[in-house]
């Protein structure tokens, strides 16, 4: 049975507006819960202290890393992340996208690592910045470049702290007589 012309064009309609919705983050239907999840609070705390600022909470996707400090609605970037292990021992490398300006991230960075250990080895504020700390056995690296429309890219690389010894080359063996 084919439905009026106006019923599928009400249809199309609400269709349209549904996925807009889901593609913007919003929901067209009211949540039940009355309580925000924790990540929704330290957002809405942090949200009036302007810049680039850590919340209590990461979100769930950044759990595996919790010797970094995350930026407040960064997105893990999963073309740029490659990563190994977890906990304070994972290495690899680990992509974000925030809606924060390049300085704001130098200065989040240079602010929180300390507070999570890190010790600084050297940073270069540039058009693309780089900070380099170590801790525990491990370097951290992070580029940060701005974004095309905004934002910024970071990148964040974590390997193991190298031996500053040259390799050594074996004695030739004794000529045979």
């Amino acid at each position: 049975m084919a439905m009026p012309k106006h019923t599928n064009l009400l249809t199309t309609a609400t269709l349209a507006l549904f996925l807009g919705a889901c593609a913007q983050g919003t929901s067209l239907f009211p949540s039940s819960s009355t309580s925000m999840d924790a990540q929704t609070q330290a957002s809405t705390q942090n949200a009036g202290q302007g810049g680039a600022t850590q919340s209590s909470v990461p979100p769930k996707s950044f759990n595996r890393f919790p010797d970094i400090p995350v930026p407040s609605g960064a997105n893990m970037d999963m073309t740029r992340t490659i990563v190994f292990g977890s906990g304070e021992s994972w290495y690899g490398q680990l992509g974000l996208a925030t809606s924060h300006d390049a300085n704001s991230m130098f200065d989040f960075y240079k602010q929180e690592l300390p507070s999570f250990a890190w010790i600084e080895i050297t940073s270069v504020r540039a058009p693309t910045s780089v900070l380099t700390y170590e801790r525990q056995g491990r370097v951290i690296s992070i580029q940060l470049e701005p974004a095309t429309l905004g934002g910024t890219k970071v990148t964040l690389t974590i390997s193991p702290r190298g031996g500053a010894v040259a390799p050594t080359m074996a004695p030739a063996p004794a000529p045979m007589n």
